[in-house]
């Protein structure tokens, strides 16, 4: 292939009647030229490409012109400035939630929150020399509900016995009693927070 039937190159530098707007932020260029009429239906398509040719070469020239670049081994870098165009959101932005009434007490008293080894339910028992549940399936805190012997105050098995209760139940029920008492400070909490944030 000759040089003669090669496709003439296009020229780098654009000019428009009316100059393009940049936001390089964005990588962004806006053209308000009009689009030049086709002459006929298949020419369309090729002045579209030219038109895109255009505001992409005139992108191109905007950014190594005014973008600060730096050369490193693998190439060259550009650095973009901050974008200068709003961009409009699909939803307003979220409401931030009130603080509960424990969010407030733990700020006030500077207490973080729990790390990701204090969360898990895992815990090493020294005696046994294993690790063991805090919660759960044969957990630490059902520690003594199944012991085949436990020791029991005459005073107190006689009332438990008058209250149609046992020993064996009394740890079960006492656990169940804290997670009923802390589900109800926990709506309470909810609760004050969406009307307002009570007390302060």
């Amino acid at each position: 292939m000759s040089a003669s039937d090669e496709a003439p190159k296009s020229n780098v530098a654009v000019e428009k009647p009316t100059p393009y707007t940049f936001d390089l932020g964005l990588l962004a260029v806006y053209d308000a030229n009009p689009l030049p009429k086709p002459d006929s239906k298949s020419e369309i398509e090729n002045t579209l490409a030219e038109v895109a040719r255009d505001g992409a070469q005139a992108i191109i020239n905007q950014l190594l012109s005014t973008t600060q670049i730096t050369s490193l081994p693998t190439g060259v870098l550009l650095t973009l400035p901050p974008p200068s165009t709003p961009l409009p959101r699909e939803k307003p932005l979220p409401v931030p939630k009130p603080p509960t009434k424990w969010e407030r007490f733990a700020t006030k008293k500077g207490i973080k929150p729990k790390t990701r080894s204090q969360r898990q339910n895992l815990q090493f028992n020294e005696s046994s020399g294993e690790w063991e549940r805090k919660w759960g399936y044969k957990a630490a805190n059902k520690a003594g509900e199944q012991d085949w012997l436990v020791e029991v105050d005459p005073m107190a098995d006689a009332q438990r016995i008058e209250e149609g209760k046992s020993v064996r139940g009394d740890g079960r029920r006492e656990r169940k009693e804290k997670v009923r008492r802390n589900d109800r400070k926990m709506r309470r909490n909810m609760r004050i927070a969406e009307e307002g944030g009570g007390k302060k």
